[in-house]
């Protein structure tokens, strides 16, 4: 990617504590900025604090991060509660084949038997295979690709730094020989790009054959600074479908009509396909 530069820093504190409790209350970022690249990312806002215009090339990489997390999960106050992984950049972007953190979390997070979710567009996870499946073996653990077509020529578009949905799938199935809960994020569902019956009914046929827990959908949802990467990108490279897209999102969010009818096609897949969308059934059986 053009101008990408890596930039350490320190963090006070390795997880921050959410308002909600349900499905989890904690979330661990290793990364400000992501490599990814894509189009419709909901965190491009996060880079103001950090006084820079470029998410998707200025990645700050949180360098004490091992050291602050300790902290946290050694306190006798820490109820080993789940933490999220990457909620808001992906933790296995092409940084981390250059900084190698992701080891050494989960390290800590098996020593002190906490509960993780792992959601990536990256199959780097695999790398760390053998110490997710450890874990998994002592809690709860939740690998989750997000792969939102499974048409290449709109992929590499929207997603350009993340890696093939064949490759995604291919993960979640390698995952599913472990005792993690393994899931399939289709998000965002772009309209009019991403929401044809073709191309869920090839995403739900692949979860199939992947033996995934769940499949979790969601759509697009634009605000901020998103909106405009978004529909820059869009008159840019699908003009045709620029002012039909500005009609429906009048707001943050699609219309209430299209979304019915959407997810009434998804449910009729799923139903097709016999795949939960159950995201926490899995996890209330393992932590129980």
């Amino acid at each position: 990617m053009e101008n990408l530069k890596y930039k350490e820093i320190s963090c006070e504190i390795a997880m921050n504590q959410l308002k909600r409790r349900i499905p989890y209350s904690w979330d661990l970022n290793i990364y400000r900025g992501c490599e990814h690249g894509c189009k419709y990312c909901y965190a491009i806002y996060s880079h103001e604090y950090l006084g820079s215009d470029n998410y998707f090339g200025d990645i700050y990489v949180k360098i004490n991060i091992l050291e602050q997390l300790e902290k946290q999960l050694s306190n006798p106050k820490w109820k080993r509660e789940i933490v999220n992984i990457g909620g808001v950049t992906d933790s296995y972007q092409a940084a981390e084949e250059h900084y190698r953190l992701m080891p050494d979390i989960l390290k800590l997070l098996i020593k002190y038997k906490t509960p993780a979710i792992i959601s990536t567009k990256s199959d780097l996870i695999l790398r760390d295979y053998d110490l997710i499946d450890e874990l998994s073996n002592i809690t709860y653990v939740n690998v989750a690709a997000t792969i939102t077509t499974m048409d290449e020529n709109i992929r590499k578009l929207i997603e350009p730094g993340g890696v093939e949905s064949d490759r995604r799938f291919k993960m979640l199935k390698t995952f599913r020989k472990t005792n993690a809960s393994v899931g399939l994020h289709v998000m965002p569902i772009i309209p009019y790009l991403t929401d044809s019956f073709e191309n869920f009914d090839s995403l739900f046929s692949r979860a199939k054959d992947s033996d995934v827990h769940y499949v979790l959908p969601g759509t697009l949802y634009l605000r901020g600074k998103t909106r405009t990467v978004f529909f820059d990108f869009t008159k840019r490279e699908f003009p045709h479908l620029y002012d039909e897209l500005l009609k429906l999102y009048k707001s943050g969010g699609a219309d209430k009509e299209y979304k019915n009818s959407l997810y009434k096609t998804v449910n009729e897949l799923r139903e097709k396909y016999k795949l939960s969308n159950s995201y926490t059934k899995p996890m209330k059986e393992k932590l129980k």
